[in-house]
């Protein structure tokens, strides 16, 4: 795992570090000569780094000695006009075309993901909204709050459709089941819950664990896997919860997976501090991220041993996202990164210096992040 290196533009010059785990760190520097005739800065780096290339919106450094290089990628445009305070989640529509955002101004808004302007406001909650998501359809949203209830919304007027009550604690995450017939919920009460959103009904405490849970991700399970069988018939309203695992990130250091349907353990994992987020790569493959920056990659198959452990500072990591045939991580020391197999660097969107980036979506080659400093930032993959 290439280590992180760090750019900072100032007056034609920039710092850069390398952190190969358990060595010494290196140090080096950027000089900017001035900009050339296609409007591409003219950069030399310091003896230990290479500039490999650079673009408008790029510049791809790599460091010999430890054989790791990162490119890193400048917002193609950032929108701050969608919250005055710091923005806690983002989703953006499977069509590309809308984005929905909570923040601590108290507010939640749907706007266009182009250009950022705004569309609606979902006005309904008390108190903070912690999670925010578009339902596959792309029509419609899924909210949690403080206020320990889940709303579902229409994004084309706005209207709160659906509201969920039965969390004694605030929403901290949610999961869509299949094509959203039915939901999850994680929440601060220490339970996650199976709702019917037709009827607007729980269906179930799904699991109850005594501590915070963080994050929740539904995947669809390989055909390997003992899920085990329900205890009772699963209600006619319980709609693609077959073959499906679900993974909740706990604040007791616990990562749990169980079958959505089954109700039955399919594994506990105990990592090395609070559990903040999870997601599936695969019917076999998840990661989940912990409190003190660890980045874990478990085989639901053999989960005893990670496959790896990703470390690159003592950042939390706030948010993980399956991405191409590799991830997209985010931390609270303003590093965002993706990581993919047939590339041997490192790809680190850059922007949020040191303000928390608490979430990511993607929608083709577009990848939206929102972070503590009020601003969405949008990047291109153009060369991917």
């Amino acid at each position: 795992m290439p280590p992180g290196e760090r750019t900072r533009k100032d007056e034609g010059e920039a710092w850069l570090s390398c952190h190969p785990p358990g060595k010494p760190s290196l140090y080096g520097s950027l000089t900017c000569q001035g900009i050339g005739l296609d409007g591409i800065p003219e950069v030399t780096a310091s003896e230990g780094f290479i500039v490999n290339e650079i673009s408008k919106k790029s510049i791809h450094i790599s460091c010999p000695k430890e054989s790791t290089s990162s490119k890193f990628l400048a917002p193609y445009t950032t929108f701050s006009r969608i919250h005055t305070k710091s923005i806690t989640c983002l989703d953006i529509s499977s069509g590309g075309g809308l984005g929905v955002s909570s923040s601590t101004d108290g507010t939640m808004k749907i706007w266009q993901a182009s250009n950022g302007e705004l569309r609606r406001v979902l006005e309904g909650h008390v108190f903070d909204v912690n999670c925010c998501r578009f339902f596959p359809s792309g029509l419609v949203v899924l909210s949690g709050g403080m206020d320990a209830q889940l709303k579902i919304w229409s994004a084309e007027d706005a209207s709160c459709v659906v509201t969920f009550k039965g969390h004694k604690g605030g929403i901290l995450d949610t999961a869509i089941v299949d094509r959203g017939r039915n939901v999850v919920s994680g929440s601060r009460d220490g339970t996650a819950r199976l709702w019917d959103c037709g009827r607007s009904a729980c269906l179930g405490v799904l699991a109850d664990c005594g501590s915070s849970i963080n994050g929740v991700a539904v995947g669809a399970a390989d055909n390997s896997i003992n899920l085990g069988s329900p205890e009772q018939m699963p209600s006619e309203r319980e709609v693609g919860t077959e073959a499906k695992m679900l993974l909740l990130a706990r604040e007791d250091k616990k990562l749990q997976c169980l079958g959505l349907q089954s109700r039955q353990p399919v594994f506990l994992f105990i990592g090395s501090d609070a559990f903040n987020c999870c997601t599936f790569l695969s019917g076999f493959l998840l990661l989940a991220g912990t409190q003190d920056g660890n980045i874990y990659q478990l085989d639901v198959r053999s989960p005893r041993a990670p496959v790896q452990i990703i470390h690159r500072s003592g950042a939390p990591v706030l948010s993980l996202l399956s991405f191409r045939d590799g991830f997209i991580a985010s931390q609270g020391d303003g590093s965002c990164f993706i990581v993919q197999q047939d590339l041997d660097y490192v790809i680190e969107l850059t922007g949020a210096d040191c303000d928390p980036v608490y979430k990511v979506a993607t929608w083709e080659k577009q990848i939206y992040s929102c972070c503590r400093d009020s601003l969405v930032r949008r990047y291109q993959l153009s060369d991917l």
